[in-house]
């Protein structure tokens, strides 16, 4: 999945692997990857992207076709370029695992390097983690709005890239879907595939009816029948009758699906035509512009829905398409470092979050302190990487998503709602304040 090249990067972190290399620097560095700010109506956010990140770096390196590139472009001397050729990852990562949930300032990964390795993946690392944690906690709410109906991703199409298509499925099932119309996204992580029909199936025949029973047949244990291409409540009718001839040759009908219009008041009608007709086991599936508000708007008022097809508005998180998020150095050649510019202050040195929780499991607080002081609570970054090669198997993606539910679970209720709401504590340690402040005094004194 991560198999891209080194070059996939921003200029700025070349240009200043060469100024390292010309000056001898290259000592251990310690960066953080944290958000600044949940976006606006955002409770929480949930962790997701780390298995690509793992897989990005244990495959790092310069093919000598890039090599020859960056020596003629003109912009690199050959002596640097040639230092580049046996470049590989050789840190060591803690990381919180996919599925927790986090907020502002707290890192979920931290990446000890040597300087030119730990800054050349910056791009990447932001790239690979800020896609699949925004597009999981938008999932995450969609999860929490339909409650226990049936999830299925259906954003490949409007995804911003196959890249994108692919982990945005990945980062919705971790979050709680159910399924996904991507079939690629089913071979690579057995993701449950799961779709319907399109309206052109239904064009393509000259009559309605028989596009459902030739569906049927094609498909006699997997059918949901596309019912709005014309009209609602004709095409509910015609589904009755046929699905007493279908059953009469071992097929039934699961579901209908309606993609259009007043979805409440549509599935209300074809509820009661199908259960007038005896099949009130044939389930009602929607799919059309869904989000987390426009499923709990459904959920709350009551319509006869079992399941939402949710593409567009996830997969791209339309309403906050990103995440102020950022890979900062903490630590260099030993000594913690502190950006101070102006609303875009970070706390310094290697830390750690602990979570503390009341008797119910609920989640009631964290701690954000320097990795050395231990807190009240769970810590949630562990050690996932070191030397550059992983310490374990990666945990298989349905173990993610069940760590995904039982962290949604265990959210405050007034953080599960949909509006923002009072701000979940996240406390900063005294001994993470006390270094800020050293470290604040060390730069004073340097620069007088």
């Amino acid at each position: 999945m991560t198999d891209a090249s080194a070059l996939l990067t921003d200029l700025y972190q070349l240009t200043m692997l060469q100024a390292y290399f010309d000056q001898g620097m290259n000592e251990t560095a310690v960066f953080e990857f944290f958000v600044r700010k949940l976006p606006e109506g955002r409770n929480f956010l949930l962790a997701a992207g780390l298995e690509q990140v793992l897989e990005y770096l244990e495959t790092l390196r310069f093919t000598d076709e890039e090599l020859a590139w960056l020596e003629r472009c003109g912009r690199f001397h050959p002596r640097f370029v040639a230092s580049l050729a046996d470049l590989r990852f050789t840190g060591d990562v803690a990381a919180m695992p996919e599925g927790t949930v986090f907020f502002p300032s707290e890192p979920i990964l931290r990446v000890t390097a040597p300087l030119r390795e730990a800054q050349l993946i910056e791009t990447r690392v932001i790239n690979l983690l800020q896609f699949q944690t925004m597009v999981a906690a938008k999932a995450a709410r969609v999860r929490l709005a339909a409650t226990d109906g049936l999830l299925v991703d259906f954003g490949l199409r409007r995804a911003h890239g196959a890249e994108a298509g692919l982990l945005s499925a990945r980062a919705s099932y971790l979050a709680g879907f159910d399924g996904s119309s991507n079939v690629l996204a089913g071979m690579r992580w057995n993701i449950p595939v799961l779709g319907t029909m399109a309206h052109s199936f239904i064009q393509a025949h000259a009559d309605e009816t028989a596009a459902f029973e030739h569906f049927a047949r094609s498909h006699p244990k997997a059918n949901t029948l596309l019912i709005d291409t014309y009209d609602v409540e004709t095409a509910a009718r015609a589904v009755v009758p046929l699905a007493a001839k279908l059953a009469a040759d071992g097929i039934s009908v699961q579901a209908v699906r309606l993609d259009s219009g007043n979805l409440g008041e549509h599935a209300r009608r074809v509820r009661a035509i199908l259960d007038a007709g005896g099949l009130s086991q044939v389930s009602i599936f929607v799919s059309g512009s869904l989000d987390e508000y426009v499923v709990a708007d459904l959920v709350a008022t009551g319509a006869p829905i079992n399941g939402f097809g949710v593409g567009t508005r996830m997969n791209t998180s339309a309403d906050h398409p990103y995440l102020d998020c950022v890979y900062k150095m903490q630590e260099y050649a030993g000594m913690p470092r502190r950006k101070r510019s102006e609303g875009k202050e970070t706390w310094p040195g290697r830390k750690q979050v602990f979570r503390q929780f009341e008797a119910s499991g609920r989640m009631t607080g964290d701690i954000l302190t320097v990795e050395s002081d231990a807190q009240p609570g769970s810590p949630l970054l562990a050690p996932v990487m070191r030397a550059g090669r992983r310490l374990g198997p990666s945990p298989p993606l349905a173990e993610l998503r069940q760590r995904g539910r039982t962290e949604l679970a265990r959210l405050p209720q007034a953080l599960r709602q949909l509006s923002s709401t009072t701000a979940y504590a996240v406390t900063i340690a005294p001994a993470l304040q006390a270094l800020a402040d050293a470290v604040d005094r060390r730069t004073r004194q340097a620069t007088e």
